[in-house]
């Protein structure tokens, strides 16, 4: 069967930007607001309990704007995804936010009121039969817990206001100065200028070594450019958030990243002291690697440039190609992930075209009112770009088997949701390898399936690295460009233990997760999922298709408790200790060794 290499938005809204069913939602929302805001204004708990109807209408009313927020952001940012120079997605995108400052602000309320119930009433609104029909007093409590620290109602009405210029507008600033870029690459003879994804892909992945060091040195080039553009942008941006945080009595910047994550600081610190005690296996691959590129220490552009020794020949993968691999290997662990992937691919959910005028990177979006996903990503042929489409069809996966679920119970944290992802990434490298035909063939893959543990043991970690410094940094003054360049430069080398040959200084201005509003500290959460998910891999393996009803469990009560009672409740596993996460490193140091062993007479 063929694929659609594009993917279908009009069976979302008809029209694109300028639907007329689009339209009409917007003015719906507006309408759905009005009707909350005048609910959670009215609402007294004590006289509503013990049926408590008032609250049944307003969590009603809250399920439906958080499914049509969900839907027209989904929709306008994929459309703004696939045609950065849209600019009218950009606008309609602007008033969206202004919007969502009306339910924000009805919710503030609302949650102080739960904040305020006297103990009987919490205990018998908890035990109501709307709330345990659905299931959602763990959320709840959660909401009540955190309005602890709120301001009132109008200082946060206030906030949420100038958060539509200021978390909001810094965000947008980032992606319409990087929609104007272009990055000129000269070719046999012709200038050509490719979009940041583009560039990107070439730069990282290209079997030419002389056209990624072209490429880097293109990309750093640039980006140093608009340095001084990023600088304002990343100041303000996390400035407001850590004026924000101030205001509610929180000095720590991780606490809020901490607790959107449901994870203590205990695992965080077990994760992360458990790694950097077990770098020198991931040093010692990366300099293999060097070696075998005829170099004696990495460069920063060749860490995913694919090995390719001997007479082997790297295989590329079509789009249909890398659907059909996808599907038969998700079959032998799970038919209804198949199954998914199958019906994902079949109604165009996935835009993967290779071509101008796209933004760079990956994602996997929600759409509650159709109870769909959509996958956006570039797509390039190589197993790189076969592992990073079942990395969000992971996640696509991981949204529908909880469509069923109240919103708030399908509001799961980063970190769990990288699980679904990594999960799905972990069953295409390991079917890769064992149809290896060859020795070079074996090395490419184990190399690639090392290309992941090296970006979250060593990338990440330097991201990670950097914003924490950062933002301890940013609470006493505002940096330059090349305060922030000499931070990045200094992460990287720490996480690298000062292995590589070249970093990439400019780094923080090139990679979006540093400018996304909603979430701060977009890195750890991958590192968490990515070793969370190698040991469901691993049980997985140990239970076949068998496993696939309890996997399915686990992921519908990723957004119902925190992650440590996630992991001790269905892997029997704590997290705040080091022995878990030396299990799931211990894996992927018996590839590095296997690499290593396997490469050895490539360097003699």
């Amino acid at each position: 069967m063929t694929y659609s290499i594009t993917w279908d938005l009009d069976s979302i809204f008809n029209g694109g930007i300028d639907s007329k069913e689009l339209e009409q939602r917007l003015l719906l929302l507006d309408d759905e607001i009005t009707e909350y805001q005048s609910l959670v204004t009215d609402w007294n708990p004590e006289t509503d309990a013990p049926d408590f109807q008032t609250f049944e209408a307003i969590m009603t009313v809250q399920e439906k704007l958080s499914k049509g927020f969900g839907q027209t952001i989904s929709f306008v940012n994929a459309i703004q995804s696939a045609d950065v120079n849209n600019k009218k997605a950009g606008s309609v995108l602007a008033g969206l936010f202004t919007k969502l400052t009306g339910f924000k602000n009805a919710n503030v309320l609302f949650n102080k009121k739960l904040t305020n119930l006297s103990t009987d009433t919490w205990n018998t609104l908890l035990h109501s039969d709307f709330a345990k029909k659905q299931g959602v007093a763990f959320n709840l409590t959660e909401a009540r817990e955190q309005s602890k620290r709120l301001l009132s109602e109008n200082e946060e009405s206030v906030i949420n206001q100038l958060s539509t210029d200021g978390f909001n507008a810094w965000s947008s600033h980032y992606d319409t100065i990087v929609a104007n870029i272009q990055f000129p690459f000269e070719e046999d003879g012709k200038t050509t200028y490719l979009s940041a994804g583009q560039a990107f892909n070439r730069m990282m992945g290209d079997a030419d070594k002389d056209v990624r060091q072209r490429l880097f040195d293109t990309w750093e080039k640039t980006w140093a450019n608009y340095a001084p553009l990023f600088a304002d942008t990343l100041n303000h941006l996390d400035g407001f958030r850590l004026t924000n945080n101030k205001l509610h009595g929180i000095t720590d910047h991780l606490e809020i990243p901490l607790e959107y994550n449901r994870m203590k600081k205990e695992t965080l610190d077990a994760m992360w002291g458990t790694i950097a005690a077990n770098k020198q296996p991931f040093v010692d691959f990366l300099t293999r690697k060097a070696q075998l590129f005829g170099k004696e220490k990495m460069d920063w552009q060749d860490q995913d440039a694919p090995v390719i020794l001997g007479e082997f020949e790297e295989k590329r993968y079509t789009f249909n190609e890398a659907a059909d691999f996808i599907i038969e290997n998700f079959n032998k662990f799970s038919p209804k992930m198949a199954d998914f992937a199958k019906m994902a691919f079949e109604k165009s959910w996935i835009e993967a075209e290779d071509r101008p005028g796209k933004r760079p990177g990956g994602y996997c979006t929600g759409l509650p009112e159709n109870e769909e996903s959509r996958i956006f990503m570039t797509y390039g042929e190589s197993i790189n770009e076969v592992s990073t489409l079942a990395h969000e069809l992971g996640h696509a996966f991981h949204s529908h088997v909880m469509w069923d679920l109240p919103s708030v119970s399908q509001d799961y944290a980063m970190n769990v949701a990288e699980t679904a992802s990594t999960f799905a990434e972990l069953i295409v490298a390991d079917a890769t390898l064992k149809q290896a035909k060859s020795a070079e063939e074996k090395i490419n893959l184990l190399d690639i399936k090392m290309q992941n543990a090296t970006a979250m043991f060593m990338n990440i970690h330097a991201r990670f690295i950097f914003e924490n410094n950062f933002y301890t940094e940013r609470k006493e003054k505002v940096l330059t460009d090349t305060e922030i360049t000499d931070l990045m430069v200094a992460a990287q080398k720490e996480s690298y233990c000062d292995s590589l040959n070249s970093y990439h200084p400019h780094f923080w201005a090139s990679k979006l997760h540093f400018y996304i509003d909603d979430v701060p500290f977009y890195n750890f959460p991958y590192t968490f999922g990515y070793l969370f998910s190698l040991g469901i891999y691993a049980f997985a393996q140990k239970q076949g298709t068998s496993f696939e009803d309890d996997y399915i469990a686990l992921l519908r009560d990723t957004a119902s408790m925190t992650t440590e009672e996630l992991a001790k409740k269905h892997l029997g596993v704590d997290l705040t200790s080091s022995e878990f996460w030396q299990a799931g490193i211990d894996m992927m140091i018996q590839d590095v060794n296997t690499f290593l062993e396997l490469t050895e007479d490539y360097v003699k």
